[in-house]
């Protein structure tokens, strides 16, 4: 309890509206129990012990200010100038002018020394800072594309990380051409005066082409593709050895009806279900999740090169596999008509959704049918030529009980963003010439509230055993998060509490739903949640209204769900008390274990997105002042952010594009406003925009309004306004 009270207390003290409090008003502004106050006392003291928070005059906490030199990560800006990240809990990021960024690059861990500048507004103290030391470079490594310039040839580096172009001299070494996309390697870093020197060690392809750009990202998130000799030799080895026949004192479920539901090109099928009703008639739901743990033992090449990937890696058009393919869409997968181990999560519950109770088992099972979620929504929608009765009654029965369990989860104060995705729509040459939005029938959702059930009775069964083991966390938001998510809903018209609760968080959700607000809405409520963690710390999962949440459904593409199952047959084999060291990690170790696989599931996001975005831009580049419809999603001192509603990008309208007037934040109607017309742009708004100009490399695309929302002579009958004025007071003096 003192740790997830320590995480909570730093959070909100990080929050940029945070004003320092008592601490039995901070402890009120968390929601700390009374009886957990004592608790409370004792986090606040320990972290105020070890200087992460400062207890100053009149008893107020607060985080240490910035001062002196600091340790940290630099984040570069586009523009030059970049931020450096403490380490150690402190009052903000510190301001690096692009002056003095000494050559720094994102992700490098540097040394900075605070100055204190007084600012212009208000009195308030503003704090910048230089780079003294580089103490350890993130990457020498950069993909971008090779340029000939008047000077010479330059790399202008992808993305944000490193924006300044790299001077590269024998280019011919590699055999590499104009607009070439090439890995560069740092020969020479930059200073104040001079670029980056670099050599070209590896040569993509052309720039834009769709196999070019897939190896691009690759590099650029140093992903792996290939799989060492150890790791091949042993998963062909586990592979060869496997005999459905030895069950192992397994159950055989060979004989049920069991299907899997997946997208159309899925590979790797490692969820499947059945659903039956026993003697009493209630339901009895079966999930059955591949048996990885059966063949990735720990301590084997296996098992770390599943715990340094994380993850598997989807970009569009390829997949980076967690596990060596022989696993993954070979004895793992779980193939129609083939004998799969698996681990059995089963739930009964009565005829309203209600569970009853939970049972877990070793099994051996056979596939009945493998369907795609497009095939399993036909059948529901009365299209069943060829199928099998039995199949047919199944899926009827599934989408029976998923809405009873969707609704239960709803009353519980679960809640669901309705943020739309798109598919990239290629040609045979493999070039983005369209996009459609993503299928989001109700199989998703049946297989989504399967999967939640099944997660949640696992964590469940090991709280009750007391074990330590990887949680998926979502922590509560902070108190300030939820201010201002309030004054943004009442800014666009929406009733809510001034700190809203998660039943008031489902009201502003519902309120919306098909409304052009509705993106910014739940574009809104996203940013003012935590993100979801792996983490062994019992704080349990906010939006899916849950005490004990796991990941325990897809081992084949998530080590945290391996870990999972390596405890859950450690129970089923009655060994947990038994348990070899290596066999229950420590809680020390698992939070060193989840802080990396969240890493690298954010990682793969953030590939994913960046490749759809470049694909994107690449086929809007050859539609310069074509028109798109756009919804304003954020809104800053420099301009208006809104997203496409057809391809799902985000663009930028810069002020100077907005029309001719001048522009200003008002941050109590969370809009931009016209000085001299009064024209108001605020989050949610529908634009029609055109496109204006697109930086592919920057991953930039630069819109303006359809039409000037103010026009020309508006700003120039308010200058003359004031010309007069002018003239008249000369006039009297």
């Amino acid at each position: 309890m003192p740790e997830v009270i320590k995480a909570k207390i730093i959070r909100l003290l990080k929050h940029a509206d945070y004003v320092p409090l008592a601490p039995s008003k901070l402890a009120k502004e968390l929601g700390i129990a009374e009886q957990d106050y004592r608790q409370f006392k004792t986090a606040l003291e320990q972290l105020r012990q070890v200087g992460h928070v400062v207890v100053g005059a009149r008893d107020l906490v607060y985080l240490p200010p910035l001062a002196g030199t600091i340790t940290g990560t630099f984040k570069a800006n586009q523009k030059g100038f970049g931020f450096v990240i403490p380490h150690e809990p402190m009052a903000g990021d510190l301001f690096i002018p692009a002056a003095r960024t000494t050559g720094a690059m994102t992700g490098d861990t540097v040394v900075a020394k605070v100055e204190k500048k007084k600012g212009s507004d208000r009195g308030q103290v503003r704090y910048s800072g230089r780079i003294l030391e580089i103490l350890e470079r993130a990457n020498n490594r950069f993909v971008g594309t090779l340029l000939k310039t008047t000077d010479g040839w330059v790399v202008q580096p992808d993305g944000s990380a490193f924006t300044e172009p790299v001077i590269v001299t024998d280019v011919t070494a590699k055999s590499a051409r104009q607009k070439d996309k090439v890995v560069i390697e740092i020969l020479s870093y930059p200073t104040e005066k001079h670029l980056a020197d670099g050599v070209i060690i590896e040569v993509l392809g052309r720039a834009g082409h769709y196999d070019t750009e897939i190896k691009s990202i690759i590099h650029q998130y140093h992903f792996s593709c290939e799989f060492d000799e150890d790791c091949l030799a042993q998963a062909r080895q586990v592979a060869q050895q496997f005999n459905p026949d030895q069950l192992d004192s397994r159950e055989d479920i060979t004989d049920k009806i069991i299907i899997t539901i997946d997208p159309k090109n899925s590979k790797d099928f490692d969820d499947a279900i059945s659903l039956e009703k026993d003697k009493e008639g209630r339901w009895v739901l079966g999930v059955h999740i591949a048996d990885v743990s059966y063949f990735v033992y720990p301590d084997t090449a296996l098992d770390a090169e599943a715990h340094l990937r994380g993850n598997s890696v989807y970009l569009p058009g390829k997949t980076i596999p967690m596990l060596p393919e022989v696993l993954s869409n070979g004895i793992c997968s779980l193939q129609p008509d083939q004998e799969r181990f698996v681990k059995s999560v089963y739930t009964t519950y009565d005829q309203n959704g209600k569970i009853l109770s939970r049972r877990f088992a070793n099994s051996v099972m056979k596939s009945t049918q493998r369907l795609t979620y497009i095939q399993a929504n036909r059948i529901l929608n009365g299209h069943t030529k060829d199928i099998k009765s039995e199949i047919i009654e199944l899926l009827k029965d599934m989408e029976t009980l998923s809405r009873l369990i969707e609704q239960r989860r709803i009353e519980n104060e679960m809640l669901h963003l309705d943020l739309p995705e798109i598919q990239l729509v290629f040609d045979k040459a493999g070039r983005v010439i369209d996009s459609q939005p993503a299928d989001t029938s109700y199989p998703h959702t049946m297989i989504e509230m399967f999967m939640v059930e099944a997660n949640e009775a696992v964590a469940s069964l090991f709280d009750r055993l007391n074990v330590d083991f990887m949680r998926r966390i979502h922590p509560e938001p902070d108190s300030l998060s939820m201010k201002n998510l309030s004054q943004f809903a009442r800014a666009v018209g929406l009733n809510i509490p001034r700190t809203p609760d998660r039943k008031a968080l489902q009201t502003i959700l519902a309120a919306v739903k098909d409304k052009d607000c509705s993106l910014a809405v739940n574009l809104m409520v996203l940013r003012s949640l935590e993100k979801a963690l792996y983490s062994p710390l019992n704080v349990g999962h906010f939006a899916l209204a849950s005490r004990h949440y796991c990941h325990f459904t897809s081992p084949i593409r998530r080590y945290a769900d391996l870990l999972v199952h390596r405890v859950l047959d450690l129970y089923l084999k009655q060994q947990l008390d038994s348990a070899e060291p290596n066999q229950l990690i420590p809680k020390s170790d698992l939070k060193e274990i989840g802080n990396h696989i969240a890493f690298t599931e954010q990682q793969a996001k953030y590939a994913e997105s960046e490749l759809k975005t470049v694909l994107i831009l690449q086929m809007l580049s050859d539609h310069i002042g074509d028109l798109l419809d756009c919804i304003v999603t954020g809104l800053a001192s420099f301009g208006v952010f809104v997203q496409c509603k057809k391809f799902g990008i985000e663009g930028l309208i810069r002020l100077e594009n907005l029309g001719a007037d001048v522009w200003r934040y008002n941050s109590k109607t969370q809009c931009l406003i016209g000085k001299n017309s009064g024209c108001m742009i605020g989050l949610g708004r529908a634009l029609k925009v055109r496109i204006v100009s697109i930086d592919i490399p920057a991953r930039q695309l630069n819109l303006a309004p359809a039409e000037p929302l103010v026009k020309a002579s508006v700003k120039k009958n308010k200058i003359d306004r004031k010309s007069k004025s002018k003239y008249r007071n000369r006039k009297r003096k």
